[in-house]
């Protein structure tokens, strides 16, 4: 049988060393990029000479040119012409501006994981979901300005013992207005989710007390790319209708991969996520992730990659929320 959550210093300890490498690289990035503005990539460069920003070829906006996310005239930071590219309004724009993070078990995405739970059978938890862009201002061809997004998915959790009965079920959908300038990423908005035990799962413990846990709401979130290929962020959520679940909630982590297309060969990533919930006087979970990670060439094109996780906190399952789980396993995911 499972233990309640075990709300001690241990996950919180983790979070803490998780959140001070988080703004303790930020902070350094921050050093680097003020001292950066003062050097020579920041002023005129020679026309003659083939640009090679530093934030282009990983296909991110181009700073090295100019400073800034786009310019008041092409004449004075060419031959970066990303940097020049006029802001207009685009109508389903390709790619996004503030990705989903790699290990949290929250946020919408195409996934599966085989679980090995410590002293419980396997279980397989799968998320189906998808996002798309509706609009955006800013370049056409870069990540940068202000655009609308929407998210949705649905979190399933399986018994691979008993015929992949369903156990539970989350349903979650985001609206986010997000913003990009540089390596610098802004997320505002709101998102529902809701919990639903499965019905093999309830007729085969006709005791189960189900619970009618959801949230409704609104989220802010800040990513900074010390690199192209190490994001560092952080997110407050206040849920202003919410029942079971407490209001607050903070999660930040990191995420470091492949930042351009990768080929048939990939590249190794590493993420991790610490994820804080009042219900749980917010211990809540640390996740870690590590693998192989393959990104197209396609503007648009997501991050496959596939892996070893551990997770320990309480479920991600909803339904289960107040349930301690130590989960070691392999998973597959498709970020967005």
């Amino acid at each position: 049988m499972r233990m309640d959550v075990n709300r001690n210093w241990i996950t919180r300890g983790a979070s803490l060393l998780v959140l001070g490498l988080v703004f303790g690289v930020s902070s350094a990035g921050n050093a680097e990029e003020i001292a950066g503005e003062s050097s020579e990539q920041y002023m005129m460069i020679d026309e003659n000479v083939e640009p090679t920003s530093f934030w282009e070829s990983a296909g991110l906006p181009a700073l090295g040119c100019c400073g800034k996310s786009h310019c008041d005239s092409c004449t004075s930071c060419n031959p970066c012409n990303s940097c020049c590219e006029p802001w207009t309004f685009h109508v389903m724009p390709q790619g996004f501006v503030y990705h989903t993070y790699w290990a949290s078990h929250a946020e919408p995405r195409l996934a599966t994981h085989l679980i090995d739970e410590a002293g419980q059978d396997s279980l397989l938890d799968s998320t189906i979901g998808g996002r798309v862009g509706l609009f955006r201002y800013g370049p056409k061809n870069s990540p940068e300005g202000w655009q609308l997004d929407v998210l949705g998915g649905a979190k399933l959790r399986q018994d691979p013992n008993e015929g992949l009965d369903v156990l539970a079920t989350d349903y979650r959908y985001d609206i986010l207005l997000t913003h990009g300038d540089g390596p610098h990423r802004y997320k505002y908005g709101f998102y529902h989710v809701s919990s639903h035990a499965g019905d093999e799962f309830l007729l085969k413990n006709p005791g189960f007390d189900r619970i009618n846990f959801f949230r409704d709401v609104f989220v802010a979130g800040y990513s900074y790319y010390a690199t192209p290929e190490l994001r560092l962020y952080g997110e407050v959520g206040y849920g202003f209708n919410v029942e079971i679940s407490e209001p607050w909630e903070v999660q930040f982590g990191l995420d470091y991969g492949p930042a351009s297309a990768t080929g048939i060969s990939g590249a190794p990533f590493f993420a991790i996520n610490a994820h804080l919930r009042e219900e749980l006087d917010f211990g809540g979970n640390l996740a870690l992730q590590t693998g192989w990670a393959w990104r197209g060439e396609a503007p648009g094109s997501g991050v496959l990659r596939t892996g070893l996780f551990y997770y320990n906190g309480g479920s991600p399952q909803f339904s289960f929320y107040y349930e301690n789980e130590q989960q070691l396993g392999w998973g597959l995911w498709y970020d967005f």
